[in-house]
């Protein structure tokens, strides 16, 4: 069975740079073979700035939110084996959008224990490092497994031929590399999923202290 990959793209002002670079990783993705793959475009969830808290969530087991969009998309993103975002770099870190739409994944837990690939890009030499790094602290905190091996494609703006080929070829070894990890984690953590999570740490936590208090 296929692997559910969920592609975020992390951008959405008017003339960014990632509908140079998503083409490519869609083909590449899809041309794969081993995935099941959806573009998530934030241009398409206007999501709420975070609003969300106890209150707000309803049944945990079915968790309403505040937003139907909210909802949504935390229900698709549970559908998800394992996720790859597309980001650019803004102030040595990642866009607001994206930073809001993982902020939105509430209550669901619908990261957890699944596998977090990465593309940075930038329009200097830096490739989007920075963001990739600062991606990483917020997936471990997500509960996710961030990918050591990603792509970083630097100098955007000419980092694709007329074809949307990477000019690089160390782009698409690095595409490689990466697909591979992430099948490698997103299989090994769905049997992991399969055969019973452990609750979040938190909850564990305050089951320990109230055990404790009673």
């Amino acid at each position: 069975m296929a692997t559910k990959l969920k592609i975020i793209v992390g951008s959405i002002r008017p003339t960014r740079a990632a509908d140079r670079v998503v083409p490519w990783v869609e083909r590449r993705t899809r041309g794969d073979g081993r995935f099941d793959v959806e573009v998530l475009d934030l241009r398409d969830w206007p999501l709420p700035h975070f609003q969300e808290h106890l209150g707000s969530i309803g049944d945990f087991d079915d968790p309403t939110y505040s937003d139907p969009t909210v909802r949504r998309w935390n229900q698709t993103l549970k559908q998800a084996d394992a996720i790859l975002i597309v980001t650019a770099e803004y102030l040595h870190s990642i866009p607001g959008v994206l930073k809001n739409a993982l902020d939105n994944v509430f209550a669901s837990w619908a990261l957890r224990n699944k596998p977090l690939a990465v593309v940075g890009y930038s329009g200097g030499i830096a490739a989007g490092v920075r963001a990739v790094e600062h991606l990483a602290h917020i997936a471990i905190e997500s509960e996710m497994v961030p990918l050591r091996d990603t792509v970083l494609i630097p100098r955007v703006d000419s980092a694709f031929d007329a074809d949307g080929k990477p000019v690089d070829p160390m782009t698409d070894i690095a595409m490689t590399v990466m697909l591979d990890d992430l099948d490698w984690w997103a299989r090994l953590l769905a049997r992991g999923r399969a055969e019973g999570e452990l609750p979040p740490g938190n909850f564990r936590v305050r089951a320990a202290l109230a055990a404790q208090r009673g």
